[in-house]
């Protein structure tokens, strides 16, 4: 039981009621919005729906407001409704409508909250894709769980979603890592390689790599040209390099649908010929020269006659070059290739999570999929800004292991999977994030991820305590379906029951932004309602969960317990943080 969505649905036929016969109406309708309101002392729920027809119909807000509340007057489960300000319209609900929410919630246990609002559109999530030249460090974490805990969401929501990594494997970066590991190699067969040189990889992840290689082609590779070395390294060490990067993901619970290979779209006759090819015959593609740029120089800048993509005819700053001096394609020739063989394989709804520094990506593959499906299909790119890595508020020292990097898995070794991800997950993805290792190791309310972690504990204590204390008390699932909830009527239970009300309205707006740091701050939100009833029970007895003197109040105080319990459960398990029965 959606409470905002019902009302949402009463504005909308009240407005259809009170303004008939107006055809601008319809198209204000779904500007409409149902929440609670900033300022809980205003109600249970507010609304802008004179605001958003008004002006359109050549009204005052106030004069719609009005018309409004005298339409929901009469209705049962309104107690007061009132405007506010230039047109906001604020309804308090009765107690009757809150315990009927608080029994929905119950009766549908787990399903609660979860929507059908994705309709299992297929919607393509591509995220991480770090180059495969050594293990995860930090900097890729952040894009990691924020694709991970968005794959989540869309899930819950009924989106049919594949998580995709694009493995950059057709770049100079590839013959470098090949290199660094014959590098290796040599070092496996026992020769003395010094200092590692500039511009190849130092970091002692490639020792293994080396040790294998020796292990099967024994000194035969020293014997081979440059080029016949470099094919049957980079197979091997690439190899080596996704299994790495999958195994340091899976220590974030963290795993792919799809690997995709950049260097398949290369080639005679391959994705990338196939698409330049196809615009082309669009009348998408000319030769022509771009202007200097201004600033920044951009990486696919010659000066010289190229050819070049009219991305600036579909939302881009500027046109685009496909082909460099040497014959070889862009970044971009393989960008356009890509998206369009996503929108080939069905998906017409696309996320890309990038890092900070692919800010400027965003505008040229928004035009690069607006072309190549005819303007059918849409990206979403989502930017991870950086994270600033601190102990005690000070800047970490990076790490000596691996190339002056500080591996994802060595902060996963220090303060676990649970913390990594609720932290990267308690902002906004575009906002920069300070991420304190002496911070999301204590255990007190300052830490959030310990905060709803222990609210969580703290309901399935208050379960064992039940147990303990009123033994012959029925508590099963079935039990807490049947409490009477109307027993559910003081106002700290009440306040507790608004919030947990909110759940389904938080799913759906939070998928449909991309959004999923919305879990984290409600599940906090939720968190400390729980801990202040918790509070008060253990200042006022009448208000524990468990009553020895009254089992009918118990029971429908241990519903509540478990009403938050799930959702603490279900927000959780979307941001891929465990849920556990008891914290040491």
């Amino acid at each position: 039981m959606d409470i905002f969505a019902i009302f949402s649905k009463r504005v909308v036929m009240a407005l259809e009621h009170i303004l008939p016969n107006e055809p601008k109406l319809q198209p204000l309708l779904n500007r409409i919005v149902v929440e609670p309101p900033r300022d809980a002392s205003h109600g249970d729920l507010s609304t802008n729906a004179a605001m958003v027809v008004a002006k359109p119909l050549g009204k005052s807000p106030r004069e719609v407001a009005a018309l409004l509340v005298q339409y929901f007057e009469n209705d049962a489960d309104v107690e007061t409704i009132e405007i506010a300000g230039p047109g906001f319209i604020n309804f308090r609900l009765t107690k009757k409508i809150w315990q009927d929410v608080f029994k929905s919630i119950v009766e549908l246990g787990s399903s609660y909250g979860r929507s059908s609002v994705g309709a299992k559109e297929k919607v393509n999530i591509e995220y991480v894709s770090a180059n495969p030249t050594g293990p995860m460090h930090v900097g890729h974490t952040r894009g990691a769980v924020f694709g991970d805990a968005l794959a989540n969401l869309m899930d819950y929501c009924d989106f049919d979603v594949t998580r995709e990594y694009y493995v950059n494997d057709a770049g100079g970066q590839v013959d470098i890592l090949a290199k660094s590991a014959f590098l290796r190699y040599r070092e496996a067969l026992g020769e003395d390689i010094g200092e590692i040189p500039a511009g190849l990889y130092p970091g002692d992840y490639l020792i293994p790599a080396g040790k294998s290689l020796a292990k099967e082609f024994g000194d035969s590779l020293k014997s081979k040209s440059e080029s016949e070395m470099l094919e049957i390294v980079k197979s091997r060490v690439l190899a080596a390099m996704l299994d790495l990067i999958r195994a340091d993901l899976a220590k974030l619970n963290i795993s792919h649908e799809i690997f995709f290979s950049e260097k398949t779209l290369h080639g005679k006759n391959g994705a990338i010929e196939k698409t330049l090819k196809w615009l082309e015959e669009q009348g998408l593609v000319y030769q022509g020269k771009l202007a200097p740029p201004k600033g920044k120089t951009l990486e696919d800048w010659e000066d010289r006659e190229q050819t070049l993509f009219r991305a600036s005819d579909f939302g881009d700053d500027t046109d685009r070059a496909l082909i460099k001096s040497d014959g070889s394609y862009t970044y971009f020739a393989s960008d356009i290739a890509y998206h369009r063989d996503k929108y080939l394989r069905g998906f017409k709804h696309q996320i890309v999570v990038l890092g900070a520094d692919h800010s400027g990506y965003i505008k040229r593959l928004q035009a690069a999929l607006k072309a190549v499906s005819n303007g059918e299909a849409s990206v979403d790119v989502r930017i991870c800004q950086f994270v600033r890595l601190l102990r005690n508020g000070e800047p970490i020292k990076m790490s000596k292991r691996s190339g002056e990097l500080v591996t994802l898995s060595e902060v996963v070794q220090e303060v676990g999977s649970d913390a990594i991800r609720f932290m990267l997950l308690y902002r906004r993805n575009e906002a920069m994030l300070d991420f304190d290792f002496a911070q999301v190791k204590e255990q007190t309310k300052d830490n959030p991820v310990f905060y709803v972690q222990y609210a969580y504990a703290r309901c399935c204590s208050t379960f064992r305590v039940a147990k303990r204390d009123v033994p012959d008390l029925d508590i099963s699932q079935d039990a807490l379906r049947k409490a009477d909830f109307s027993l559910a009527d003081s106002s700290e239970e009440l306040e507790l029951i608004r919030l947990i009300a909110q759940w389904p309205r938080i799913v759906e707006a939070a998928a449909y932004a991309h959004e999923p740091h919305r879990i984290a701050f409600y599940i906090h939100d939720v968190a400390a309602g729980f801990h202040k009833y918790w509070a008060k029970g253990k200042e006022n007895p009448s208000l524990r969960f468990v009553n020895q003197n009254s089992l009918n109040v118990t029971l429908t105080r241990l519903a509540m317990v478990e009403a938050v319990r799930l959702v603490l459960r279900s927000g959780l398990k979307i941001l891929g943080v465990s849920a556990p029965n008891e914290l040491s």
